[in-house]
């Protein structure tokens, strides 16, 4: 029994969809036939020499970064990358990335980084605002046609949410108007100001709808000149983005937490360093795998008392500790992200089974190789 290539990249495009990388990524395929057959999956952070020597004929490798990231004119066998890419095609071996949307995605890079560290995520550090196409719309109609304009617009599509519909909002409240010389008032005389009772009806509309409920307002609307407003819905968060927040099963000093990521994350030369006090009690961790330091400021809101990430810079981690006392937790880029390559392995095995081995590859593309290790300043 084989697996088609393509059914793989529908499950990889469910769980990380494509739509959620940034806008200066480069994920997907990168090389390899959707409709050939894949004989096994090695997941891996990094698409490097070591790691595409174990992926076998017709095999897959899924990486989290991207090979090609960079604008590139060439892909030549005497250049590194492209010497990796005539190695995948010539054994018949195919190329996927997730990055930026395996980040993102719910589950993703930052669940499995939290997942490892034992917290239980309860919030998005860095949330994704969803897609919202919806239009509110409030019109000012007299009470005795407000039930014909608001019966208008419903048949027009408005006033759906859900799983519901004929929804609206109203309230009376007193307006005034002059009509001018040229006008033909239905209520009301030209040259005096008119006061008058008048509903205030509000209703919601997807947004490619705009014409159909405008004219179906008008049509059923009193005046020559109705008084109505259409404001675009902000979007709303959609439970995905970048980061996590979480919280331990039981409180535990910095000193502690620090000496549990060592443990669980995979050892580099890098190592782990904090900054804050080794006494602080921390309940609450905000997570990031990969480079974080831009949300640094996300962190510090966010109400948590520590902060595990990578890449941490002197100038950003400096002014981030003279302004907050959220503790701070710099780890390996790789070693951050390197859980999640367990979970999208137990992705593709959950949904193929024994019919397409999958692999984490035990290689460490962490780049850094030569330690020296201090003994100052140790928690």
């Amino acid at each position: 029994m084989s697996v088609r290539l393509a059914e793989v990249i529908a499950v990889l495009d469910d769980a990380y969809p494509p739509g959620l990388a940034h806008s200066w990524d480069s994920v997907g395929l990168v090389c390899g036939d959707p409709d050939e057959a894949v004989d096994s999956v090695t997941v891996a952070v990094d698409a490097t020499a070591d790691v595409v020597a174990t992926v076998g004929q017709r095999g897959l490798l899924l990486a989290h970064h991207p090979l090609l990231l960079r604008g590139v004119d060439t892909v030549a066998a005497d250049t590194p990358k492209g010497a990796l890419l005539h190695r995948l095609i010539r054994s018949g071996a195919a190329l996927f990335t997730a990055h930026t949307n395996a980040d993102a995605a719910n589950p993703g890079v930052s669940d499995a980084l939290a997942q490892v560290l034992g917290l239980t995520v309860d919030g998005v550090l860095d949330p994704a605002a969803g897609e919202q196409d919806t239009d509110k719309w409030v019109i000012l109609v007299p009470p005795e046609h407000a039930e014909a304009v608001r019966a208008a617009v419903f048949d027009a599509g408005a006033g759906r949410i859900g799983d519901y519909s004929h929804c609206s909002w109203s309230v009376t409240g007193r307006g005034q108007f002059l009509p001018l010389d040229g006008a033909s008032p239905v209520i009301g005389t030209v040259g005096s100001v008119e006061h008058l009772d008048e509903d205030r009806v509000e209703v919601v509309a997807p947004s490619q709808l705009r014409g159909q409920v405008r004219a179906a307002m008008l049509a059923a609307h009193p005046y020559e000149e109705p008084a109505f407003d259409v404001l675009t819905l902000a979007a709303l968060p959609a439970g995905v983005g970048i980061g996590r927040i979480g919280r331990l099963a039981e409180p535990m000093r910095l000193a502690d937490f620090v000496a549990r990521v060592n443990t669980v994350l995979p050892q580099t030369t890098w190592g782990v360093r904090a900054a804050g006090d080794a006494d602080a009690v921390v309940s609450r961790v905000a997570v990031c795998g990969g480079a974080g330091d831009s949300l640094l400021g996300a962190a510090s809101a966010a109400g948590v008392d520590a902060y595990v990430t990578a890449d941490l810079r002197h100038h950003p981690a400096d002014e981030h500790r003279r302004a907050s006392g959220v503790a701070l937790i710099d780890v390996a880029h790789w070693a951050s992200e390197h859980p999640w390559c367990a979970q999208a392995a137990e992705l593709l095995a959950s949904h193929f089974g024994s019919a397409l081995p999958v692999t984490v590859s035990g290689i460490r593309t962490d780049p850094w190789n030569i330690e020296l290790q201090s003994s100052k300043g140790a928690l």
